[in-house]
Formats: structure tokens, C-alpha cells, sequence
């Protein structure tokens, strides 16, 4: 069963990659009491996720905290050293986007967001998506058909603040 709007994100444990290695991230804690503009990626170095998706959330950082999002965050089917490394080759910092590893898929099969990527040499991905999390509950879902690139923007995410 796919996620949906109102529902709250499933307790899970993902990664985010450090200076001193992986570590642990519990959804509950980072979703509870923020505004979260949460979008998810096939694969890390990917070519539409690092020429278009993650730039242009980092491009709209500013007025998407302005219309009251407090953390960005780029999940993927990777694990927590790829995502450090793709943000790292971006030039990030994570003021900007903070990177989820969702190494086994785990989460993304909770919520039913799975890519089967497996004609591509992929395996299990994550479909490409964004939503709006307040306090843990989805307030806004945008799920891309097939192959796409539209509704889950910075930009259709901003429109809809």
C-alpha cells in the first residue's frame, strides 16, 4: 500500500553519511515538530537526480524556508557513503540538503514507493517523489509516473506552499 496524504511516515532507521561514518537516523525523531521537504531519488549520480532534481531544491533552499520548510532532505536506495559522496561532489554542505541513506530499501518498501529497477541493472530504487512532512504527516505527496520529471520538483513543491 502506497503512502499517502495524511498518513504519518513509518518509524524507521535510515542513514546519513559523516565525517566518522555512517549514522543512524530514526524518522520519528527527524520528522517530529518540523516541516519537512522530504524528495527521493532513483539512485545517487544519477543523471536527471544530479543535473536536475537535487539542484533545483538546492536553488530554491531560500524560498522554501521562506514559505515555512524547515529541513530539505534527499533520500535514495544507496548507502550512507554514496549519498556523503554525491552531496560532497554537488558541493554541498548540510545546511543544504541533508542526505538519507535508505541502504536496503526498507523504508521505501514501507511506504510502497518501490522502482523496480532491475531491467536497468539497478535492482530495488525508489520511484522518484516529493512530499511535505509536518510533525510526521504527510501533507503533500507528488509521485512521478514512469521515467518522468515534473510534479516532483523543488518548483511544484514550492507552488504548492
Amino acid at each position: 500500500m502506497t503512502i499517502q496524504i495524511g498518513d504519518r511516515i513509518p518509524s524507521a532507521t535510515l542513514s546519513q553519511g559523516t565525517p566518522e561514518g555512517p549514522r543512524p537516523v530514526n524518522t520519528d525523531e527527524f520528522f517530529a515538530g518540523k516541516t519537512v521537504a522530504l524528495f527521493a531519488v532513483p539512485g545517487a549520480f544519477t543523471p536527471t537526480c544530479s543535473a536536475r532534481h537535487l539542484p533545483g531544491y538546492v536553488d530554491n533552499k531560500a524560498e522554501l524556508k521562506a514559505k515555512g520548510v524547515d529541513v530539505i532532505a534527499c533520500i535514495s536506495v544507496n548507502d550512507a557513503f554514496v549519498m556523503n559522496a554525491w552531496a560532497e561532489s554537488q558541493g554541498l554542505t548540510g545546511d543544504d540538503v541533508v542526505m538519507l541513506a535508505d541502504g536496503n530499501g526498507d523504508f521505501t518498501r514501507t511506504i510502497g514507493l518501490v522502482l523496480d529497477g532491475k531491467g536497468f541493472g539497478l535492482g530495488e530504487r525508489s520511484q522518484r517523489y516529493s512530499m511535505l512532512v509536518k510533525d510526521g504527516v504527510v501533507t503533500q505527496l507528488n509521485i512521478e509516473q514512469g521515467g518522468e520529471f515534473k510534479v516532483s520538483s523543488a518548483e511544484h513543491l514550492l507552488a504548492q506552499l
